[in-house]
């Protein structure tokens, strides 16, 4: 029996369970955002151009589109930075490229996680962006990150297996 090409060119990678955490609330927290953030990284990693910034549903929406988001997302909440216009965290400029926004991202999440290691209390608020009420707690921001980070990391699994039906984590 012959494979298509369609089915020689689908990768199906291991699926990994949820992650392994330490027994505090703030290291559960962290482990289960580190899982996503690391697997919305997994599904832009090596995506070649142009299906990396192709809109792969009728909003627009894409890889390199996702990962520059959550990139500002994660400086907001967690570095106190306002990004502005919000639409257009989604949109990669023509000089965006799955290298440097990926590099961006990750070094993002590498000084995120130096402010949640250094935050002693959840319930004291996180860093914020200059603007008209209280910061949220850490914990709050957390949560909301995991459900930020969770909801996109979704949105990649789609756009990943419409590109080259890789699927899995």
């Amino acid at each position: 029996m012959h494979e298509s090409s369609a089915q020689r060119s689908r990768t199906r990678r291991k699926e990994t369970g949820p992650p392994a955490t330490g027994a505090d609330e703030k290291a559960t927290l962290r482990g289960f955002l580190d899982y996503l953030r690391n697997s919305v990284a997994d599904k832009a990693a090596g995506v070649p151009e142009p299906q990396v910034r192709t809109g792969g549903v009728p909003s627009g929406t894409s890889l390199l589109g996702l990962l520059k988001h959550l990139a500002f997302v994660e400086r907001f909440y967690f570095l106190g930075e306002d990004a502005g216009d919000w639409p257009a965290t989604m949109r990669p400029s023509a000089q965006d490229t799955v290298d440097g926004v990926l590099a961006d991202y990750l070094k993002t999440v590498e000084r995120a996680n130096r402010v949640i290691d250094a935050c002693p209390d959840l319930a004291l608020p996180a860093p914020r962006a200059p603007r008209r009420g209280s910061a949220p707690s850490m914990r709050w921001v957390l949560v909301h990150m995991i459900e930020e980070t969770g909801r996109h990391a979704g949105h990649a699994d789609i756009l990943r297996e419409r590109i080259d039906g890789s699927t899995g984590r």
